[in-house]
């Protein structure tokens, strides 16, 4: 008897049994396949097991990598801006929502400030009435955008206080996109970005 890959043998059905065995929704570990078929290698053993697309697929998905490295900001446009050319006049037209306020840098993804974010020229407290301002207006589209962090900004989302410390002192010589450096705007004018979310 044979099929598309060749003739049906007692050793490919004892394969196949060992592949579904190691993709299970509870699987067996390749030691516990070893014990099972009675091999004396494991390498033997890593014949037989082949790993599934799916089974791959899932490995990935619960290692977590996106969950650990991205995390997603609420931005909002300001859509009467843009069609009146705001960005080739120089004016904010999109706001990063910190949580206490907003970043109108437009290449905040590439800001290094924008974990530990300090008090430049782009930022706007929600308290201010350029705040306030924004937010009434009613042609004003929010969207979502996934910020991929590096390890100390991942660190400082996780492990909360001192790892915002670290970063700030860390940044404190690191000019801001306006200009200024943390320490010329005074080391107490950092603000945490605390309000991503998860």
């Amino acid at each position: 008897m044979a099929d598309a890959r060749g003739r049906i043998t007692s050793h490919r059905a004892r394969a196949t049994i060992a592949s579904q065995l190691y993709n299970a929704k509870e699987p067996m570990t390749l030691f516990e396949l070893q014990t099972w078929l009675g091999h004396r290698s494991p390498a033997t053993t890593q014949h037989y097991a082949r790993i599934t697309p799916t089974t791959l697929a899932k490995a990935y998905a619960d290692a977590g990598y996106f969950t650990r490295n991205v995390r997603t900001i609420d931005v909002l446009i300001d859509r009467d801006a843009v069609q009146a050319g705001a960005a080739s006049k120089g004016t904010p037209w999109q706001y990063f929502d910190l949580g206490h306020g907003y970043c109108t840098y437009s290449f905040f993804e590439q800001c290094p400030h924008r974990m530990a974010c300090a008090r430049c020229d782009f930022y706007v407290p929600k308290d201010s009435s350029r705040a306030q301002l924004v937010e009434a207006k009613e042609n004003l589209q929010r969207m979502l955008a996934q910020i991929p962090l590096t390890d100390d900004e991942r660190d400082a989302v996780e492990d909360g206080a001192a790892a915002v410390e670290r970063l700030i002192e860390r940044l404190a010589d690191v000019p801001t996109p306006a200009g200024p450096t943390p320490m010329q705007l005074g080391m107490g004018s950092f603000v945490p970005m605390d309000d991503l979310i998860k």
